[in-house]
């Protein structure tokens, strides 16, 4: 028996005190009623100061105690209990092995009963069940009114308390879903109520809880095999969210089966003008899985299709799942057509305003029948379409493989046709990504627009914050991928460089050849195709030098020592003093007129105008910057506010943007 059915010897102790309460005479006017009584370990808890918030955990379960008021252990029930494989209830489904299960959870049994013999009078038993002394008798039961039964399993084996669910409300749900048959017959059940001396719950109650309309039947044969399914509408809850089919046997729950995404449409909740807000169930029954269901009722000896070889004469648990989904897909046409037609336009709305690289292969999506559930969260469905989208990636692959190996061969009627569908595919795969990559463009100006905000205690982020966005702090081109940087959002030229360097000191770079353990916030050299202000007769390129200074935005402090234009036309002079190489580690001639280009990104505080004026620089036509050339040192100098820095990234990829549909601002 797994861990996981621990409770299905309770189980097996419940059905049986209902199949007693039917037994009795026809002419007794009552329903019966089981009661069932959790036992708790009664040692002491060790006081561990006071409790957190939140329920106290609950006492490891113990035992059980089930009473009835059925017909009671009567000659024929005792003798059945007795025989080791009694067929004594096999037109109940019954295997006669489901006692031996209580065994397997708990140390032992007793069992006090009371019934009526063949003259009316009450008669009493009571006897001890365990493994190592098997059926004890114990002389008669007393204190009986009229017949009945009380099982007590005692003893809960660890291995199977552990995986038991502990409160009295998720023990009367597991008991009411594996019995549910019962509740929904013809006169319905007995009345069942669990406790623990704390908390009571009926079954009855638990049962208005769940089904939400009155109940419907169908009838479907596969393979001369007839099988009946019992579909319920059940109300929408945190624990009713998906739609299940159960394989029943014998009027209990064998196999608990989540259909999502197995019928087009059908996910979580469904909706319709008669039951509103509902969760759909099935409950399979047919002559043909009680005759194959397992002893221990855990599973079927019913075989599973094998791929590529499909069973011709047996009949599957695939064949009865295809005609079973068939069947659904039927009776809730309406509500599922209104789900296909809710989540198109939630991945729609998704795609048009979270995430446009799927809008090239989102007729394929469509093309293919994939609807999602429309209540599914962003990350969820992001995780849900990129799985599709790696699926048609897959295939296009494989079609692309059989395709150019037939191109040397005589080719099929439908090459060309296969061939235009499948460059089709690549070209809407390929638009794909390059979405995908200026949508991530667009989220890293946002997220850089939220950077230099100031928060709800009027504070800004640190330059540090600012700087790893643009650019990993303390790594170097060795250490960066050709995407592990934002640099573009300063200079779409940045990403072709020689050599880059992020927070690092001088000292440590091999282009510098410094001592300098100063630490410029960016430095980039580029090698140049031409040797344009090389001295005549070198015939290695020039490299040029880049150096970007961040400050911390609204920042105040562009005092004579903290001059961002000063420091980086410092760095331009110990960079050009050293005995400088390229990232491969070939020298470049000696030259003190290498090109210099500085960025610094600072926000136009009074003290930064003013160092932009004395540095005579010019201000940009949006009044978001200053820039100008410094002749002493060779080298182009831009200051950018960060606002202009945002607005001009944005302008540079506005086409892409505007064909996306993103936003510009």
């Amino acid at each position: 028996m797994p861990k996981s059915h621990a409770l299905l010897p309770l189980l097996e102790a419940i059905v049986n005190g209902i199949q007693a309460i039917d037994a009795l005479p026809d002419g007794i006017d009552r329903r019966g009623r089981i009661d069932v009584r959790v036992h708790r370990d009664g040692q002491e808890q060790l006081d561990l100061g006071p409790a957190g918030p939140g329920r106290s955990p609950m006492r490891p379960i113990v035992g059980f105690t089930v009473t009835d008021d059925g017909v009671g252990f009567t000659p024929q029930n005792m003798s059945s209990f007795e025989t080791l494989d009694s067929d004594f209830k096999s037109d109940l489904g019954c295997r006669g092995v489901g006692r031996l299960l209580w065994l397997k959870a708990f140390d032992r049994v007793s069992v006090h009963s009371a019934y009526e013999d063949e003259e009316g009078e009450l008669r009493g038993r009571q006897f001890k069940f365990s493994v190592e002394r098997e059926v004890e008798h114990d002389g008669e039961a007393d204190g009986f009114a009229r017949p009945g039964t009380l099982v007590s399993l005692d003893g809960f084996k660890k291995s199977f308390q552990q995986h038991a669910p502990k409160g009295v409300d998720a023990i009367a749900r597991d008991v009411f879903e594996h019995c549910i048959w019962y509740f929904l017959r013809p006169g319905g059940a007995p009345f069942v109520t669990i406790s623990d001396g704390e908390e009571s719950v009926s079954l009855a109650d638990v049962m208005d809880e769940f089904v939400a309309s009155a109940m419907s039947s169908s009838r479907i044969h596969v393979k001369g095999q007839a099988f009946d399914m019992l579909n319920l509408r059940l109300k929408a809850t945190a624990r009713n969210s998906v739609p299940r089919l159960f394989w029943c046997a014998a009027s209990r729950v064998v196999i608990e089966e989540n259909l999502s995404g197995k019928v087009s449409g059908l996910h979580g909740r469904l909706t319709d003008a008669a039951s509103g807000q509902f969760v759909y169930a099935c409950y399979l029954t047919s002559d043909f899985l009680d005759e194959r269901v397992r002893s221990d009722r855990t599973a079927f000896d019913i075989s599973d299709r094998i791929p590529g070889q499909p069973l011709v004469d047996d009949l599957s648990l695939d064949d009865i799942r295809e005609a079973v989904l068939d069947e659904v897909g039927a009776i809730l046409r309406g509500p599922l057509e209104s789900a296909r037609e809710q989540g198109k336009q939630r991945i729609h709305d998704f795609v048009t305003k979270r995430a446009p690289r799927y809008r090239p292969v989102l007729a394929k999506f469509e093309e293919r029948g994939i609807t999602l559930d429309p209540s599914v969260k962003d990350q969820d469905l992001e995780l849900q379409l990129h799985r599709h989208l790696q699926k048609i990636e897959s295939e296009a692959l494989v079609e692309g493989q059989e395709i150019f190996a037939e191109a040397g061969a005589e080719p099929a009627e439908d090459y060309a046709e296969r061939l235009a569908a499948y460059l089709s595919t690549v070209s809407e795969i390929n638009q794909s990504d390059l979405a995908a990559y200026v949508s991530r463009r667009r989220t890293v100006l946002d997220l850089l627009g939220r950077l230099i905000r100031a928060d709800k205690d009027g504070k800004y982020s640190r330059e540090d914050a600012i700087h790893s966005l643009i650019v990993p702090m303390r790594t170097d081109s060795n250490e960066l991928s050709s995407d592990g940087s934002n640099l573009w959002i300063i200079d779409e030229r940045l990403a072709f460089h020689d050599y880059l360097a992020s927070d690092k000191t001088l000292k440590s770079m091999p282009v510098t050849g410094s001592e300098s353990t100063k630490e410029p916030d960016i430095l980039a050299t580029r090698l140049i195709d031409s040797p344009v202000l090389a001295a005549e007769g070198q015939r290695l390129p020039l490299a040029s030098i880049v150096v970007v200074e961040i400050k911390r935005p609204m920042r105040k402090d562009a005092t004579e020592d903290k001059n961002p234009i000063q420091q980086c036309l410092d760095y331009v002079k110990r960079i050009r003093a050293g005995g400088v190489l390229t990232a491969s580690g070939r020298p470049i001639p000696p030259t003190q007129d290498s090109p210099a280009f500085c960025y610094i990104i600072a926000d136009l505080t009074d003290k930064m105008i003013e160092r932009c004026e004395i540095s005579n620089l010019r201000p940009t036509h949006d009044g978001l910057g200053y820039f100008g050339f410094n002749d002493t040192a060779k080298a182009y100098i831009e200051v950018m506010s960060f606002d202009g820095l945002i607005n001009s990234a944005t302008e540079r990829n506005r086409a892409f943007f505007d064909k996306l549909g993103l936003p510009s601002s």
